[in-house]
This record gives structure tokens, sequence and C-alpha cells, in this order.
């Protein structure tokens, strides 16, 4: 599943295309390297986002295409 869709379905990130930009301006790491919004995430993999001084670090459990809001906390654990 592409970075981008990832961080929408899984809520982590609100809008598709601010999770593009976010990608674009390099805030956002696929284990430790700058990732673009094309870039394949599967699970296991470390996803790092930057939100201005507070950063965000989360391990992929799952994928799906689509999510209820209550069930889109169980794609990814907190680190």
């Amino acid at each position: 599943m592409r970075l981008d869709k990832f961080l929408k379905v899984s809520r982590l990130i609100k809008r598709r295309t601010v999770a593009n930009e976010a990608c674009d301006a390099g805030r956002v790491t696929v284990n430790g390297k700058v990732a673009k919004a094309s870039v394949n995430v599967k699970p296991g993999d470390i996803i790092e986002i930057q939100f201005g001084q507070k950063a965000v670090k989360v391990e992929v459990l799952s994928l799906a295409e689509s999510t209820k809001k209550e069930d889109a906390k169980d794609m990814f654990r907190y680190l």
C-alpha cells in the first residue's frame, strides 16, 4: 500500500493531500530513510512523522484499503 494512502486510512494524517505534502517536504521517514508518498509500506515497517517540534514514531501492524474510525488504531502501534 502507498505511504500516503496508509497515513490517511490509519488516520495518522487526516487527508491524503496533506500526507502527500508532508512526504514531499521530507517530514516522513520509513525505516530511517526519507520517503516519497509512493513508497510501498508493509507490516513491520517503522514510520516517523515530524509535526513541527513533535515527532511521531509508529510501527505498521496491518494494512486495509478502508477502515472504520474505531479499527484504524489497530493498523499501527506507537513506539
